[in-house]
């Protein structure tokens, strides 16, 4: 029998507590089993936009939910208001489920979330969930590694820190370009063709393969491929938008091989 340490946490807890729980990439299928008993036995639910709304139903009688989605230019509530929320109802002892899609600590401003209750003096427990950069690939039949073409990956943000000025990204284009495997850009389909061009100045082919796929996991999964070249211009014509992850190398050429998920029909050229 499968032992659950979430549920020993939480009968082991007198006082508040805060799950930080990844949701995983929209495939209600794909949370794990730790996350899910917490999320069960939850008082408070606090859950965010990409998280599966089906995961409600398993929300307990008396439950309190609350939305604190963002959208691109649309946050229902603020990342202080959210810790604040955090923070109240569980000093009211109450066990809260911090419900992220993904995983928590990848670009879901976790660890922020994680400190801003540590530094209350409030319990704490993370659990991790199957992240996008992974798991959405997989779903649209590219493999992240690969022994013929990509013995690593890479995973970046394509929507840095908006209060950190263009000349002072964090991220080494120059590296990407010159690393020879994988790389995973989340949360960059608004930035597409700024992405392709910046790889294609700091030396990578334009012909590399590239794959972006939209709302990943879902039934409303569609993926598009191409190269740097012409990858903004088919998701363009194809009306691509947010959430899409985009996958950049060889690795992408096996999409046609190994898709399993989705047979669109696309734009091409």
């Amino acid at each position: 029998m499968i032992q659950n340490l979430a549920t020993q946490s939480l009968n082991s807890q007198e006082t508040g507590i805060v799950y930080l729980i990844g949701a995983g990439p929209g495939d209600p299928g794909l949370i794990t089993v730790k996350g899910l008993k917490a999320l069960q036995q939850a008082e408070v639910v606090v859950y965010d936009y990409l998280v599966n709304p089906l995961f409600l139903e398993e929300v307990q009688p008396g439950a309190e939910v609350i939305y604190v989605g963002k959208k691109a230019g649309c946050h229902s509530v603020s990342q202080e208001g959210i810790n604040e929320l955090l923070v109240c109802h569980a000093r009211q002892g109450k066990v809260v489920a911090r419900l992220k899609g993904g995983d928590p600590f990848i670009f879901g401003r976790g660890a922020e979330e994680a400190q801003e209750l540590k530094a209350a003096g409030i319990p704490f427990e993370i659990i991790p969930g199957i992240s996008s950069a992974i798991a959405v690939p997989a779903y649209a039949g590219i493999p992240v590694t690969h022994r013929d073409y990509a013995s690593s990956f890479t995973v970046v943000t394509g929507h840095e820190n908006p209060k950190r000025p263009l000349s002072e990204s964090r991220i080494n284009w120059q590296g990407l370009a010159q690393m020879d495997g994988t790389v995973v850009f989340l949360m960059g389909v608004g930035r597409l063709a700024e992405i392709s061009a910046s790889l294609v100045e700091a030396g990578q082919s334009p012909f590399t393969p590239v794959a972006v796929i939209e709302w990943g996991t879902m039934a409303e999964q569609r993926t598009i491929t191409g190269d740097l070249n012409n990858i903004a211009e088919l998701a363009r014509l194809n009306e691509i938008k947010a959430p899409a992850v985009i996958v950049v190398g060889q690795v992408v050429n096996l999409q046609q091989q190994l898709q399993w998920f989705e047979f669109p029909q696309l734009v091409c050229c």
